[in-house]
C-alpha cells in the first residue's frame, strides 16, 4: 500500500517530500496527485510521454503467463539472492505487474516495496500484489520519486536501467540486482516466429553501463526449460518487446505451421552489483 512507503517518495515537480492525504499525494508546494482507485499513484510529471509502456494486452498477457508459474525458478532464485541482504526497502525498478515484487516480499517479512512502472496498466496489478507494495508510475529515464539513499535493493528485471538514478536511491551498502535474458533464451523460437533476438554482448554493455556507480558483486546463469502449447507461446510473444514488432495474426500463422506442444529454452542471467561511493 502507498501508506508503507509515502515516506520515501518525493514530489516529481519540486522534490520536496510527498504525504498522503484523503487519496492525494501532496507537497508542501501545492502539488498534488491523484491516488487511483486500485491503490496507484501517477508521479508522472506533465510533459512526460508514457512512449513504449506496456499496453492493456501486454500487461493481461505477463500476469497470465506468469502466474501460470513459467518462470517461478526465476522468481524464487532472484527473492532468495535479495532476501539474504534482509532488507526493509526493496525498489522494483520496471515491476510490471508486481510478481517478482511479491515473491521478494514472502520472503523478506520485514521489508516493505516500491513498485515503479510507467505502464498505469501495470501499476494497477502491481499495487494490488502484495499488502506490502505501494505502486507508482514514474518514467525510469527521468529522476524517479524517491528520496536519496531510500532503498536497500533496488530489483531490474528485464527492464531499462538508469545507473544514476540507481545508485542517488540506494543506501551506501545497497544492493542492486539485474535480470537479463541470455542469447539462448526462448532460441528456438526466434527464427520460426521471427522474434526479437537477444544481443549477444548483452551483459558486457550492461556492465559497462553501470560501470562507475556499480561493481559487480557475482553473477549466474539460470537455465531450464519450458513445454508450451501454442497458446501459451501467443501469450509469452505477447507480454514482451516483440509484441511491438509481431502482430497477433501472422504469429497465429507461424505457430500453426509448428509442432504442439513446443520446447523452448528459458536462460537468465542474474547479476548482483555492489554500490561504489
Amino acid at each position: 500500500m502507498l501508506a508503507d512507503v509515502v515516506r520515501y517518495l518525493v514530489c516529481p515537480v519540486c522534490g520536496a517530500d510527498l504525504e498522503l492525504a484523503d487519496r492525494r499525494l501532496v507537497c508542501p508546494g501545492g502539488h498534488a496527485f491523484d491516488v487511483a482507485r486500485q491503490g496507484y499513484a501517477n508521479l508522472l510529471p506533465g510533459n512526460a510521454r508514457p512512449g513504449t509502456a506496456d499496453t492493456p494486452e501486454m500487461v493481461r498477457a505477463r500476469d497470465e503467463f506468469l502466474t501460470a508459474g513459467h518462470f517461478a525458478a526465476l522468481a524464487d532464485r532472484l527473492a532468495r539472492s535479495v532476501s539474504r541482504a534482509d532488507p526493509s526497502v526493496v525498489l522494483d525498478a520496471g515491476a510490471g505487474t508486481g510478481h517478482y515484487l511479491s515473491r521478494i516480499l514472502d520472503r523478506a517479512p520485514d521489508a516493505v516495496g516500491l513498485a515503479l512502472d510507467i505502464s498505469k496498466h501495470a501499476a494497477r496489478r502491481a499495487a494490488k500484489a502484495h499488502p506490502r507494495c505501494g505502486a507508482v508510475v514514474a518514467d525510469l529515464w527521468r529522476p524517479f520519486p524517491l528520496r536519496d539513499s531510500a532503498a536497500d535493493v533496488v530489483v531490474n528485471v528485464f527492464a531499462p536501467r538508469n545507473a544514476t538514478e540507481f545508485h542517488r536511491v540506494l543506501r551506501d551498502d545497497g544492493l542492486l540486482l539485474t535480470v537479463t535474458p541470455s542469447p539462448r533464451h526462448l532460441g528456438t523460437l526466434v527464427e520460426p516466429l521471427g522474434l526479437l533476438s537477444i544481443d549477444k554482448h548483452k551483459t558486457e554493455r550492461m556492465d559497462t553501463a553501470l560501470s562507475g556507480y556499480f561493481k559487480l558483486d557475482s553473477r549466474e546463469e539460470l537455465e531450464a526449460e519450458a513445454v508450451l502449447t501454442h497458446g501459451e507461446v501467443f501469450t509469452l510473444v505477447g507480454m514482451g518487446p516483440s509484441a511491438h514488432h509481431v502482430p497477433p495474426e501472422p504469429l497465429r500463422e507461424r505457430l500453426a505451421k509448428l509442432p504442439e506442444p513446443l520446447t523452448a529454452p528459458l536462460s537468465f542471467v542474474l547479476s548482483t552489483y555492489r554500490r561504489l561511493e
